[in-house]
Formats: structure tokens, sequence, C-alpha cells
């Protein structure tokens, strides 16, 4: 009885929370890449980011690449290579610029005077994916945290002299600037996100004592994005969680019940896809949502067999298993999308 108020109150929580809305309209977007010696694995990176700008919204229009061992520590691309990016940029009627490396703020800037236009990196196009498909308010808070923290170092004014925030000989004058400003807004808002967070965490925290004396085992779905976790839940569970064929597409942990005969449960998570150099800010701002994973008894992986890049995929996963502390959790893995192979693949 206390497990079905547990999951049905849970259940409750994620219907109450409002639909996020998707950014409405097709950004036109110009990616800017660098190659790396493996030209294989290049393609595969420039796959990902092309389904990463469409899962927020966009629509990538050209790709501008250079190798990667000819980079400029100012801007990563050499200056012809960034003025024929500006052309593209006007040729492609293009509002924005994505690289597929993490830019400095020094970087970002100095790409931006060369292209004409708004630049952004890998990093922060997931964030903002994030932030479209969190649905939940623990969500939403974790996306908002994650931002800030990205955005905290990258706030920067137009020159170095700034004013003195204390008074006396030398601190007269206009007082703090409206830099300095936005830095002690954003620096309170973390602190009170944080504080808001740590009180989800105990409930969390309390939650999962409660399975833990029901002695209700825990499984918890786990891969990489858009692998299928969403759509496996659903068909084990009954459920009607969202399962698109996009990047991210799922983002809140979900909890269910399943009921086996002879009067046993287990309790399923699905939680959200992991990927590839995935941003320290996202890392640190859902450990509280990815330490689910590492008190589970039991873990799915599941593995998208259709995605040439299966391999790598498996590893990255594992590799963040393994900093979450959930290396030596039992596991199965689940290779998913069969149906979409050829019948000579299925039968190898």
């Amino acid at each position: 009885g206390d497990l079905r108020e547990l999951c049905e109150r849970e259940l409750e929580d994620e219907r109450s929370q409002p639909i996020a809305v998707a950014a409405q309209g097709m950004e036109r977007v110009l990616l800017l890449t660098l190659i790396g010696h493996d030209s294989c694995e290049s393609e595969r990176e420039l796959a990902e980011l092309e389904g990463l700008v469409r899962s927020a919204g966009g629509q990538p229009v050209a790709v501008m690449s250079q190798k990667s061992g000819s980079t400029n520590p100012q801007t990563l691309w050499g200056k012809g290579k960034l003025q024929e990016a500006a052309l593209e940029v006007r040729r492609n009627g293009a509002s924005l610029v994505i690289t597929d490396r993490e830019l400095t703020p020094v970087q970002a800037r100095n790409i931006e005077r060369f292209v004409n236009c708004p630049v952004s990196d890998r990093s922060e196009l997931i964030l903002d994916i994030f932030a479209q498909h969190a649905q939940s308010s623990d969500g939403k808070l974790q996306v908002e945290l994650a931002q800030l923290r990205y955005r905290l170092p990258r706030m920067v004014g137009r020159g170095t002299m700034m004013s003195r925030l204390a008074g006396g000989i030398g601190g007269r004058g206009p007082g703090e600037s409206k830099l300095e400003i936005d830095r002690r807004r954003a620096q309170s808002r973390i602190t009170e996100l944080e504080r808001r967070l740590a009180n989800m965490q105990k409930r969390r925290n309390q939650r999962r004592a409660q399975r833990r004396r029901a002695n209700v085992p825990v499984v918890a779905i786990v891969g990489y994005t858009n692998a299928g976790k969403s759509t496996l839940l659903n068909t084990v569970t009954q459920s009607e969680v969202r399962a698109e064929n996009l990047l991210f597409a799922t983002l809140d942990p979900t909890v269910r019940r399943v009921r086996f005969p002879r009067e046993r449960e287990i309790v399923m998570l699905d939680t959200v896809g992991f990927i590839r150099d995935l941003p320290p800010a996202l890392m640190q701002a859902f450990g509280a949502t990815l330490e689910e994973v590492s008190c589970a008894d039991l873990l799915l992986h599941v593995v998208d067999l259709t995605d040439p890049d299966q391999t790598s995929q498996i590893q990255t996963v594992e590799q963040i298993l393994a900093e979450l502390d959930a290396s030596d959790i039992p596991r199965f893995i689940v290779f998913n999308k069969c149906d979409a192979l050829g019948d000579a693949a299925q039968s190898r």
C-alpha cells in the first residue's frame, strides 16, 4: 500500500507540471566544425551536432570545416575560414553560428566579429535543448542553475575599468555598473536555486528510503540519447511518456511501478540520455537526478542497434556510469530498434 501511494504521488506530481512549449519557427544555423584525424568519427560528430540543432528547433543550412591541427587560440578557426563562414552566413540567411567546440568568452566574441552573427557552442546548444524539454519544476530549476553557472563567467564588460563597490576616497562615482549588477543578481539566483534543489533532494532521499524499507528493487534504464529508453519504459509499463526521434526528447526522470505475478513489484526509472562530452555544468547541476542511477539495483543499458556509432556510444555510457560510481551495479544490455534493420542484418 505504501509503495502504491508513493508511485501514484510521483505520477501526480508529473501530471501537475505545465508542459514546456517548444520554440516556434526554424532558426537557420551555420555549423562551424573542426575535423580530426579520423574522418569517420568527424562525420559522426557532425551528424550528432546536426541532430542537436534540429532538437533545438533549428535548421542546419551550411557547414564550414577546418582541420583541427591548424587552430588559432584566439578564434580556433583561421582568419580565412572565418571570412568564408561570414560569406556563407549571408548567402544562406543564417541567423546563428554554432561551433562543435566549447568556446571561451574571448573566442566567442572574436568569431562574432568575423562572421557578424551571434555565435553559440555545443554546450550552450545542449543547455537550450534541456531548457525547452524540461517539464517538471525540479528539471526546470536544474536547467536554470546549469545555464547560470555556464553564463556567469561569460559575463564580460566592454572595458577593463570597473566602478568600485566600496565608498570613500577613490570609490565615489556612478556606483555599480550594469555588468556588476547582473553578476550579483546571477550569483544570488544561483544560491537560491542551490537551496531549493537541496530541499528537493531531501524529498528524493526520503522516497528512496521508503522504497528500501518496502524491499522493492529499482531498475534504472540508461543509455545514449535517442536510444529508445522512453519507448522501452512505455512498452513495459504501459505508460505514455513522451518518446520522439529527437536527441534529449525526454529530460525529466520518470518513475513507474511494474507488478509481476506472485505479488512481486519493481520500480522502473527512466533517466536523461547520455551524450559524449557532456558539459560539466550539466553534469554538476543534474548530479542530484543522476544519483538515482547509482542507487539502482539493476541497470538496463539500451543501445540503438541501427546507429553505426553504437560502439563509441556504449563506451560513453560506461564512462559516465563510472563517473557516477555505478560501474559495479549489475546490468543488461538491451539492443533496441532491431525492427529497423534489414533481414540480412537481423540474421547476424
